[in-house]
């Protein structure tokens, strides 16, 4: 097994899957306005969120680790490539100048048209990997350990007059974690393979840390919207949902934890596979945006999903395959445990004994675990329900517009939303 940087064939192969990861899961509505080459993202949806071993022991709805498993047929010399990719915490603190030369940090500074806050933002992390088919097969299979270094940096902060007005501080914390892959042979007359790509974050935790200084160390030593790229350079995989007959109780068997794994090559093609936490149908693509829409479509049949985005199918989706799903912070709940995607999903969802659907409203209170600075200020406010959607864990999330809000239309157009977990709103008694 080898670590490199893949080749120009391989990096080919896994665009159109990259495209598509960014969308859902690093940048979806996270952007105002969207710009896709942005090389850090503002962390409001915390989705494929793998917290330090230590912290996933306490029973609050997370946890370390993604374990996927699919189906392939390679080839006798096939090999496989791996990209493991998240987002690293950045930790972005505001530090006001004094006129002793003395630094203050402070929530946010204004300046002029500017206002800086402090926030937790996140960059883009890669692990990638080779192997054959047969050091998959052997032993344990490979084990891939990787590690980021503790990095700060800072810059200085200029007023309208290029005056010293303050400084921007910004600061990684050390993160460790390691990738798992093996692979076994099944019974049968095909050249049939279970291949298992294990995830995990073994970064060192201190519970202290949290108690002192809230969410912000928890997300400093996670690996965030975590997922997997796998491309194999001869065969293919099966896919999940549409497998043929001979191989469906194989592909029931499959165990797939906080994460799905579907088909992420270009139309006809089987030899690429994006693994996330968001439920995809196979071969989603990134559509061409028209000029002048700032925010990115993934689209099947030109339709928008929430977040502006769709799960494209290259053809009509597998009986029982819901054909629009949430895109939004995992918690608990049920875990997908192979066999076909869950079946359709209720389009409401009780809260405080109340239903609540498209068209409710709601008032608002982000829990504080979930939320940065930018959401506090939403605490309060009355929206309105677009749509109620689910994620990969079971659990259910409110896609919703704020009320007042000159640009609700055009956010309602472009599908680009705020999401919040059912505990953070509270059913309005005048709701129509």
């Amino acid at each position: 097994m080898s670590v490199t940087v893949f080749a120009p064939e391989t990096e080919a192969r896994f665009a159109r899957a990259r495209c598509v990861a960014d969308a859902v899961l690093f940048e979806g509505c996270a952007l105002h306005p969207y710009r896709r080459p942005a090389a850090e993202h503002p962390l409001r949806r915390q989705v494929g969120l793998l917290v330090p071993p230590g912290r996933s022991t306490r029973g609050e709805e997370e946890y370390d680790f993604q374990h996927t498993e699919c189906l392939m047929e390679p080839g006798p010399d096939a090999t496989l490539a791996v990209e493991l990719r998240f987002l690293r915490a950045r930790r972005r603190t505001v530090l006001r100048a004094h006129a002793d030369g003395t630094f203050t940090a402070v929530p946010e500074l204004r300046l002029g048209d500017r206002v800086l806050a402090a926030r937790d933002e996140g960059t883009v992390e890669r692990v990638e990997a080779l192997a054959t088919v047969a050091e998959l097969v052997e032993g344990d299979g490979v084990t891939v350990d990787f590690a980021r270094p503790a990095v700060q940096d800072s810059e200085p902060v200029l007023d309208e007059d290029g005056r010293g007005a303050g400084m921007l501080v910004r600061r990684c914390e050390e993160i460790h974690g390691t990738l798992r892959l093996s692979a076994r042979r099944l019974d049968g007359p095909f050249r049939l393979m279970r291949l298992t790509a294990v995830v995990e974050n073994t970064s060192r935790w201190a519970p202290a840390d949290e108690e002192a200084a809230g969410r912000s160390p928890v997300l400093a030593r996670s690996l965030v919207a975590t997922h997997l790229l796998l491309g194999l350079s001869d065969g293919s995989f099966l896919s999940m949902t549409d497998a043929p007959e001979w191989a469906r109780d194989a592909i029931a068997s499959c165990r797939n934890l906080h994460t799905w794994p579907v088909l992420a090559g270009a139309d006809g093609r089987a030899d690429v596979v994006l693994s996330s936490p968001v439920i995809l149908g196979d071969h989603p693509a990134v559509t061409p945006e028209p000029p002048g829409t700032p925010y990115p479509l993934v689209a099947a049949d030109g339709a928008l999903t929430p977040d502006g985005v769709r799960a494209a199918t290259g053809a009509a989706p597998a009986e029982g395959f819901p054909d629009e799903y949430g895109i939004a912070q995992p918690g608990g709940g049920p875990e997908p445990t192979g066999g076909p995607a869950p079946g359709p999903l209720p389009d409401q969802v009780l809260v405080a004994g109340r239903p609540v659907r498209a068209g409710s409203r709601v008032r608002l209170h982000p829990g504080l675990r979930r939320t940065d600075a930018q959401d506090l200020f939403l605490r309060g406010r009355t929206a309105t329900v677009e749509s109620v959607l689910h994620d990969v864990d079971g659990s259910v999330h409110l896609a919703v517009t704020v009320e007042d809000d000159p640009g609700a239309d055009i956010r309602r157009a472009q599908g680009s939303f705020l999401y919040f977990r059912t505990d953070e709103v509270a059913p309005l008694e005048d709701e129509s």
